[in-house]
């Protein structure tokens, strides 16, 4: 019986319902998730872990461990990896034999020609789960899920946290993990959330917008010359400038109905006090006009990068940072 893996609830209230199960696939994320859920699950049992070559090595003592009960025993769930073609014979020698234990075999990828992953997809007595590369809407989905009780969790931090992950689950978790770490008060903030995902990048970066809409022209080009902006990370980067320009807005908005230290103080969310002297000094080089004509700007350029694979979004992007510059002194 086949399950599929990409809704975890969803896939482990089938699994539960069979005493044999192969996981299989490169996302060893997924599988680790579910392992979690196991042992989550099932914390009145006795977990084993083996591997396929101890398993084959002495199989005696396998069917003792899996098939030998008392009634003082406690119950048993087995987690054997490295399972594959090897494992076959003794698969099916245990069929109709277990009633109480349960077996998780986890592998890694396995062909359509693999016995021991076509013997699962036949069976109805048994479940196979594949666990495949996870896609931009799972990892969104997780990420939403994970941090559902968070406030400011938007668009950009949701896109940060992907992009920072690169799609793969165990480095998904780990930043998940970070995240609910580090904003105990479970309130999000975009730059702050920058830096923690990858702080020698994102600080490069941070720096560099900095010096831009600050006007300073001898910093700026330093900092293009020694700044590398990856291809795949320029939408995430506008992502980043577009949001510091919302605030700066903001904050300017505020500015007009009281003094500049009063309405950086009553921004929400709060302004991380090492960035407070940039933006009061950003403030004064900008107005509204002039960060709505740099938006229109990001907004065509983020059109061209998507719309267009060949264009060299890293020259694309300096040259914008080099306008936004110039503005900045106007």
């Amino acid at each position: 019986m086949i399950i599929k893996a990409y809704d975890l609830n969803n896939a482990f209230q089938k699994i539960i319902n069979y005493n044999l199960n192969l996981f299989y696939g490169e996302n060893l994320g997924m599988m680790d998730d579910f392992k979690k859920e196991i042992i989550k699950k099932n914390k009145n049992l006795k977990l084993i872990r083996k591997n396929q070559d101890e398993i084959l090595k002495n199989t005696e003592l396998f069917f003792s461990e899996l098939l030998n009960m008392s009634l003082f025993e406690e119950k048993k769930i087995f987690f054997i990896s490295q399972a594959d073609d090897k494992i076959i014979d003794l698969v099916k020698s245990i069929k109709g034999k277990m009633s109480i234990n349960k077996i998780f075999l986890f592998s890694g990828i396995l062909n359509k020609t693999s016995k021991l992953r076509t013997y699962f997809e036949k069976s109805k007595e048994y479940s196979v789960i594949p666990c495949y590369p996870d896609d931009e809407i799972t990892i969104k989905k997780i990420i939403t899920s994970r941090l559902a009780n968070f406030q400011n969790l938007d668009r950009d931090c949701i896109t940060a946290i992907q992009e920072s992950s690169n799609n793969d689950r165990i480095k998904l978790n780990n930043e998940l993990n970070k995240i609910e770490t580090c904003f105990i008060d479970k309130k999000i903030d975009l730059i702050n959330l920058l830096k923690l995902l990858n702080s020698n990048v994102n600080e490069d970066l941070n720096e560099l917008t900095n010096a831009a809409l600050s006007g300073n022209k001898e910093k700026t080009n330093k900092l293009l010359g020694e700044t590398i902006i990856q291809d795949e990370k320029s939408i995430f980067f506008l992502n980043i400038l577009n949001h510091r320009l919302g605030r700066l807005s903001d904050l300017i908005s505020l500015s007009i109905k009281s003094n500049i230290n009063q309405a950086l103080n009553s921004i929400k969310p709060p302004i991380f006090w090492k960035d407070k002297n940039n933006f009061i000094e950003q403030s004064k080089k900008f107005n509204k006009e002039k960060i709505n004509k740099i938006l229109k700007e990001t907004y065509n350029l983020e059109l061209k990068i998507k719309s267009n694979s060949s264009y060299n979004s890293q020259i694309l992007m300096k040259k914008l940072l080099i306008d936004i510059c110039d503005l900045a002194t106007s």
